[in-house]
């Protein structure tokens, strides 16, 4: 047990394994199929990599450690875990509410996948997901949300999912399970794309579930097999290398994201910001009620696109990407994206920089002529 323990020891102890004497230490990828099968049929563990397989049992027992579940299944990307829950947990005829500002790409596999199943498809942000739950089969929640940052009462949500019997799957990549851990609160499922924060070196794609409830990690497990939405042997090392390092990395991500968001409400270039971690922010009071760190993400809103463009141009750190929870500073205008917000603003990723040159930096680059 890991119990007690700060965010870097339990992450540490999670990625332990035990030295095996003449195996390489290191990444052991696992080939798809060169298992020996037993002359005693049914017995083996691992019979095709696409089934299962020992690099994925190492990622996985450190992922439900962290989400504190009692099984992960790891995938090959965030929108691969995202999209096999939703079908696990509906069926033709029932209603699925999703966020309207949360992930674009979730609302489309929704609407572009399930509506024309005959699930009934509805979106509602993190103020109206609570009242649209009430008519709900199955709800998927993300929070913070990305990019707006607004935050849901997981527990709220969870006693009105529960009173409907309504699975309530939740989305943790922004906080990552160290900044939060949904089925503490209630979840029934915990999806993540693993590629942010927890892989953290911007070098993998790789998305995972999280549960405790057998049925449900057995469907998913089986919606898995089939769909082949697997993540590779080497792709899970990579993961698991990263997990150990995790919490310092998040740590000062959030530092620096706190301080980012401290400096930038007050300069006369930034029209808003928003950052849970600020007492002033309207998702504090949940936030501080839930959360156990903020997240390394920022959203300002600038005057207009070549605000934004500029602010990279002239930064020696800032670097423009989508995706975000990796090493270095990102900004990424989500507007290009089809995000329901407006052309200046951009999602700040905090990287993990000595935060007074991020201050510096960023400062000097808004200042700039």
């Amino acid at each position: 047990m890991i119990d007690g323990y700060g965010d870097s020891t339990r992450a540490v102890k999670a990625v332990d394994s035990q030295a095996i004497p003449g195996q390489p230490v290191g990444p052991t990828p696992v080939p798809a199929a060169a298992y020996h099968l037993s002359p005693d049929e049914g017995t083996e563990q691992d019979t095709y990599g696409r089934g299962s397989n020992p690099s994925w049992r190492s990622l996985e027992s450190a992922l439900a450690v962290l989400e504190g579940a009692t099984t992960a299944l790891s995938f090959g990307s965030g929108m691969a875990a995202i999209s096999a829950a939703l079908r696990v947990v509906t069926a033709p005829g029932s209603v699925l509410v999703v966020p309207s500002d949360g992930y674009y790409q979730v609302r489309r596999f929704a609407a572009e996948s399930l509506a024309p199943q005959g699930i009934v498809v509805r979106e509602a942000s993190a103020g109206e997901i609570y009242e649209a739950a009430e008519q709900a089969d199955a709800v998927l929640a993300e929070t913070p949300t990305n990019p707006g940052l607004d935050v849901v009462d997981l527990h709220r949500l969870a006693g009105i999912c529960r009173r409907r019997g309504a699975p309530l799957v939740v989305d943790n990549t922004t906080a990552t399970p160290l900044g939060q851990q949904p089925l503490s609160l209630g979840a029934d499922l915990v999806v993540a794309s693993a590629t942010k924060a927890l892989a953290g070196h911007s070098d993998v794609l790789a998305g995972y579930a999280a549960g405790s409830k057998p049925e449900l990690m057995a469907a998913l497990e089986r919606e898995r097999l089939l769909s082949g939405a697997i993540l590779g042997a080497f792709e899970a090392w990579l993961v698991l290398r990263s997990i150990g390092s995790v919490g310092l990395r998040f740590t000062r991500q959030c530092q620096n994201a706190l301080a980012l968001a401290t400096a930038l409400r007050r300069h006369p270039a930034v029209r808003a910001v928003r950052y849970p971690g600020l007492p002033e922010d309207a998702s504090y009071a949940v936030a501080a009620a839930q959360m156990r760190h903020f997240g390394g993400l920022v959203s300002v809103e600038l005057a207009d696109a070549s605000a934004v463009h500029d602010l990279v141009r002239r930064s020696e750190l800032l670097v423009a990407a989508t995706s975000f929870g990796g090493l270095h500073t990102s900004v990424d205008r989500r507007a290009r994206w089809g995000d329901p917000v407006g052309d200046g603003f951009a999602r700040i990723s905090a990287g993990i920089e000595d935060t007074d040159d991020l201050l510096a930096d960023v400062l000097a680059a808004l200042d700039r002529p």
